[in-house]
């Protein structure tokens, strides 16, 4: 399969034009609780109060606002274990099209429902012994629907970089510059969208990729150079970001445009889920909160300013 051509920056400013009618411009947040444990500014970019419960919906709405009439027509198809899914059922309905939504039947019931709220039609699979891209090119065939992918697509990885836009200005806005920005990461289109934005807006800001421990294969990859799987053998704790392997279009990105790959442990994940809620007062899920496990856990912020995102809150 040929590989889609990468997006580039301006494609970023070009999904945020597009797509500011039909989203949240999400708060950054400070809190000077995080900052007297870090020694550093932290600036959190909650993600959590997006449409839909995740930062997913950027991207779900660039894409099918790119799409034609014609392909409207028929229908989208996505696979995700619920945060892409719930964003691409919530943009179908917003743009009047049918959605099928392929999701492991394991995934969080408040994932399932809230998919099913938005109109999607769910097709459970075994994520252990079933292959997702399979069952969604075989429905794609049978019906003609167009296949909107989490994170190998170059429209999605546009729209999720907009929320680094969002945050570099904020940061302007109270006079401060993002040293560094820490993203949670499962197959890599919501680091290589903002790694694509902040290298435009903000060339001097390191970014990380954030993910778990058992999970890690876009840290390995980084330090390789090549993409590299994960045993799929650890800990579901952190469901949302679970993936086999490092996308091979967004690793075109991110070996480019990141510094390297943080991890954090489940331990260090529920710790950051608890200080979320009782210091941010936001419910954050595990996935969601691994970049502020790994701020909170093992990066040296000290001095810095740092801008973290709570990518998802779509906890049961």
């Amino acid at each position: 399969m040929t590989l889609p051509i990468p997006p580039l920056p301006a494609d970023v400013h070009a999904a945020r034009a597009r797509i500011t009618p039909h989203i949240v411009r999400t708060p950054m947040l400070r809190n000077a609780a995080l900052d007297a444990l870090t020694g550093g500014k932290i600036l959190v970019k909650a993600e959590v109060l997006q449409r839909t419960g995740s930062f997913k919906l950027r991207g779900a709405t660039n894409a099918l606002l790119r799409l034609t009439p014609q392909q409207l027509e028929r229908g989208v198809v996505a696979y995700s274990s619920g945060n892409h899914a719930q964003a691409i059922a919530c943009a179908a309905q917003r743009f009047g099209t049918r959605a099928t939504i392929v999701m492991p039947a394991d995934a969080p019931e408040i994932k399932r429902q809230h998919t099913a709220f938005w109109g999607a039609d769910i097709i459970p699979y075994n994520r252990a012994s079933e292959n997702r891209e399979a069952i969604a090119a075989r429905i794609c065939a049978q019906t003609g629907a167009v296949l909107i992918p989490p994170y190998e697509h170059p429209d999605v990885i546009a729209g999720q970089g907009t929320l680094a836009l969002e945050l570099a200005e904020d940061a302007a806005a109270a006079g401060l510059s993002l040293d560094a920005m820490i993203v949670c990461t499962g197959g890599g289109g919501l680091v290589a969208g903002c790694a694509l934005a902040l290298c435009d807006v903000s060339p001097h800001t390191k970014v990380y990729s954030a993910e778990p421990a058992d999970w890690d294969d876009t840290a390995r990859s980084l330090a390789l150079g090549y993409r590299v799987a994960n045993t799929m053998q650890g800990s579901h704790y952190c469901d949302a970001i679970l993936t086999p392997i490092p996308g091979e279009l967004t690793f075109s990105i991110n070996k480019r445009l990141l510094t390297a790959g943080l991890t954090a442990t489940d331990e260090a994940v529920q710790a950051a889920v608890q200080f979320a809620h009782r210091h941010l007062k936001l419910v954050v899920e595990p996935g969601g909160a691994v970049a502020l496990a790994a701020l909170m856990s093992s990066y040296h912020a000290r001095g810095l300013v740092v801008g973290i995102v709570l990518s998802g809150g779509n906890a049961d």
